[in-house]
């Protein structure tokens, strides 16, 4: 199925070729998609039958089943529904007062089975083509009015588990929309194979391994490709990337009352990535609580002194304030709900 956001611009033109119209007309409608980032509907330099005709050809990929707003209308959340098979996927839109951020699905469902991500305790469907996930990125830009300048690949799925798809999204939402490399973010649980391709590609984006535990034994419970891809491994191929790329990774860490906070994990976290190259840098992240894990967010406090923990002993940390709450903004959890 050819979608709006699917087709690249030689196929464009050379659809519109067909309709006698001239090169230009491509190049006008692909600018006034991406680098203008305008609904179809709103570029004006293109007549309005060919805009009508366009708007048949290239339907969108995505209707809106859901839409939710929180933290003050800061914070928005589309449940998309697939037009090709139904499929369900999230897209989360974080405004700030001269920015915004958009974290994008990859995937409808996820292989991964974390214990603690309303994702992963889904399943997997499918994977998202090319078009499913620009269109996410342009659809949030609608909505925004400030510019989308940083896009994460941290929504519904594992991203290094479709990097085919996710790449050329990649170089579209850089090339087209003119986001820049360093402000995309791509997010793996450790599929080490996907961290050693991606550090072979030319863009230098941010690696971002969720990593939830600092020794095996925690991990395999929490993160269940660990047993396939060990911490060891895991740590070896973010040094790799660092050495090609020379961008600083970021190790997200969900916080989880008494499971992964205490302070000796800590400890334990700040052994390992003592010396890693570029600095490690830790994101704490309070548990997003989910229907099918028993665990609680750790505590404010509690954080705190395990990020404090880290900082002493070396490792730089920050705490992610969580946002959308309100709207079940965490990853799998709106489409649950609805299911």
């Amino acid at each position: 199925m050819t979608t709006r956001y699917n087709i690249t611009l030689e196929q464009l033109t050379q659809h519109l070729a067909t309709l006698n119209e001239k090169p230009f007309r491509a190049k006008q409608i692909w600018e006034g998609l991406y680098q203008q980032c305008r609904p179809l509907s709103e570029i004006t330099n293109v007549g309005a039958d060919l805009r009508d005709h366009l708007g048949d050809f290239l339907p969108l990929a995505l209707s809106e089943v859901v839409r939710r707003d929180g933290d003050h209308g800061t914070t928005t959340k589309w449940l998309w529904q697939s037009e090709r098979d139904h499929t369900q996927i999230e897209t989360v839109l974080m405004r700030y007062r001269d920015r915004a951020t958009v974290c994008v699905s990859s995937q409808a469902g996820c292989a991964m089975a974390c214990s603690f991500c309303a994702t992963g305790q889904a399943g997997f469907e499918r994977h998202l083509d090319v078009g499913e996930i620009v269109e996410q990125v342009v659809r949030a830009q609608h909505d925004s009015p400030q510019r989308v300048s940083n896009v994460v690949f941290m929504g519904m799925g594992e991203p290094l588990a479709n990097l085919d798809a996710v790449w050329a999204a990649t170089e579209r939402i850089h090339a087209d929309m003119g986001i820049s490399a360093r402000h995309i973010t791509i997010s793996t649980v450790g599929i080490v194979p996907g961290m050693r391709k991606l550090a072979d590609l030319p863009l230098p984006v941010t690696l971002a391994v969720s990593l939830h535990a600092p020794d095996d034994e925690l991990r395999d419970e929490l993160v269940p490709i660990n047993k396939r891809y060990p911490i060891a491994a895991v740590i070896e191929a973010a040094r790799e990337y660092v050495a090609r790329k020379g961008r600083r990774v970021t190790f997200e860490y969900a916080c989880i009352e008494r499971v992964n906070d205490q302070l000796v994990r800590a400890e334990a976290l700040a052994d390992l990535l003592r010396g890693f190259p570029g600095g490690a840098h830790v994101n704490l992240i309070p548990l997003n609580a989910t229907a099918g894990f028993n665990g609680s967010p750790a505590g404010n406090l509690r954080i705190q002194n395990f990020a404090n923990a880290l900082t002493d002993r070396g490792v730089n940390a920050t705490v992610r304030r969580n946002r959308g709450t309100d709207i079940d903004a965490a990853c799998g959890q709106l489409r649950a709900r609805n299911a």
